[in-house]
């Protein structure tokens, strides 16, 4: 806000001496125009030259001083500026790839590890798929060995109750045997029930 006003207020100062300078030096142009002389004729002046070369000095000091050298130093800080950018860009693109690779290797991971995932998944629903049909088929086993059991147990039951049934009517029909003379008839149709008995088991 205030360097304007700075680098301005020495330009003034300089253009004041120049003026000064030039009055002096117009002076003494007319005094040695009166007094005459060679050196007068073309103009010169140990005053006056004297006086130009303080006059450069001075205006060439100021604009060193407050003109030149702050434009030199706000270029050399905005080329610092920019070569500081141009670093930042470079490390923030370096850091970018290197981003973009860790992402691509991450990405590349958890492809893999999902695939592992997939397939160890796929394994154990077979496994556990084959687990349950050998355990199907083996309590389907059981099932029909425990039915083949039964029915034998209920066939070496029924075997025996018919047994039972065949001995209480042998012994029965031998005790009216002997209780009493049957007639040839009744002979013939016991030992036809007998037969038919003993032929059915």
């Amino acid at each position: 806000m205030h360097r304007p006003a700075r680098c301005i207020a020495p330009f003034l100062i300089a253009m004041l001496l120049n003026l000064l300078a030039s009055a002096e030096v117009h002076a003494a142009a007319e005094h040695a125009a009166a007094a005459g002389g060679l050196a007068e004729q073309f103009g010169l002046s140990l005053n006056y030259v004297a006086m130009q070369v303080v006059s450069f000095a001075i205006l060439s000091f100021v604009l060193y001083r407050w003109g030149i050298k702050p434009v030199l130093a706000t270029m050399d800080e905005r080329q610092q500026k920019i070569e500081s950018g141009l670093k930042y860009a470079e490390e923030m693109k370096a850091k970018l790839e290197q981003a973009n690779q860790q992402n691509e290797e991450i990405l590349r991971k958890a492809a893999t590890e999902a695939q592992g995932i997939v397939n160890d998944a796929r394994k154990t629903a077979k496994e556990l798929a084959d687990r349950q049909t050998q355990d199907t088929a083996a309590q389907t086993a059981a099932m029909l060995a425990k039915a083949q059991q039964a029915i034998e147990l209920e066939r070496g039951k029924m075997i025996s109750e018919v047994r039972g049934e065949i001995a209480r009517l042998v012994t029965l029909t031998a005790g009216k045997v002997l209780t009493k003379e049957l007639s040839p008839d009744e002979k013939s149709r016991y030992t036809q029930a007998a037969t038919r008995e003993l032929s059915g088991v």
